[in-house]
């Protein structure tokens, strides 16, 4: 049969037929996203990728880092996250694997100590627990400045080894027990 209804009826039906699916909402946050990282000149690739953050803030309430990492973040000067940071964070956050590429002073080395940090939680007496090896003592004194800067009051130690026959002395086979 046909069915009569006034223009009102018809626009309220219409309505009516169009509640957001469950596809749809995911549609238009993946859009979303895909509009922040073209912002921020963010190139990602691979599959299951973590959302980037766009506050550091955002790090304590969905990642539950820290809260004195998250102090030490905001005395160094640190308010809005890098474009290398807001995407390689959530990443190493949840574990991926990652090769990122951005230039010098873009952020880089607070990008990968912040997840390192969180993934070790709490310092802890059963030796080194992460390493980082860096080219140059360049970057190496860089990277450790930074990792002191991040971890102070956490009760971690960070070292920088630069020698090999130094470091086999100086942390020989009791280290274990002190590091």
């Amino acid at each position: 049969g046909i069915k009569w209804m006034s223009s009102l009826e018809a626009k309220f039906e219409d309505a009516k037929d169009k509640k957001p699916t469950l596809e749809k909402l995911e549609r238009l946050r993946r859009e979303k996203i895909n509009r922040f990282r073209n912002q921020h000149k963010i190139s990602v690739q691979g599959t299951d990728l973590p959302d980037p953050i766009a506050t550091f803030d955002q790090l304590q309430k969905e990642y539950k880092i820290h809260p004195k990492i998250m102090e030490n973040i905001q005395a160094a000067g640190f308010w809005v996250p890098t474009p290398i940071q807001m995407q390689a964070i959530p990443v190493m956050l949840h574990g991926r694997e990652l090769l990122a590429s951005a230039p010098t002073g873009s952020g880089k080395t607070l990008a990968f100590c912040i997840p390192l940090l969180a993934h070790l939680k709490q310092p802890r007496n059963k030796g080194f627990r992460a390493l980082i090896i860096s080219p140059t003592r360049e970057l190496a004194s860089q990277t450790h400045r930074e990792l002191v800067k991040l971890a102070e009051g956490t009760g971690f130690r960070i070292h920088m080894i630069h020698k090999a026959a130094e470091a086999a002395k100086r942390f020989g086979p009791k280290s274990s027990k002190k590091f």
